[in-house]
């Protein structure tokens, strides 16, 4: 019994390793595409804003807006 949870523990242990290898891949290919979009001209500040912003719901961007746009006012700034 206890061979076999060790060799559970050791299989999950390196399918764990291999997804942090993928996700690390897949974050330098992210930087790359930012890299690439901020060498023809765009923001890639802004670029990012926008895509946490399209993952949102509707209604949580909306209400987010919303408390923004309230705080602005409060302190003059539109």
């Amino acid at each position: 019994m206890a061979e076999a949870t060790d060799d559970r523990l050791r299989l999950l242990i390196e399918r764990i390793e291999r997804l942090e290898e993928e996700k690390k891949g897949i974050a330098d290919d992210v930087r790359d595409v930012y890299a690439e979009a901020k060498a023809v001209g765009y923001d890639p500040k802004i670029m990012r804003q926008i895509v946490r912003l399209r993952k949102m719901k509707p209604d949580d961007r909306s209400e987010q807006e919303m408390i923004l746009d309230t705080y602005k006012a409060a302190l003059g700034m539109g």
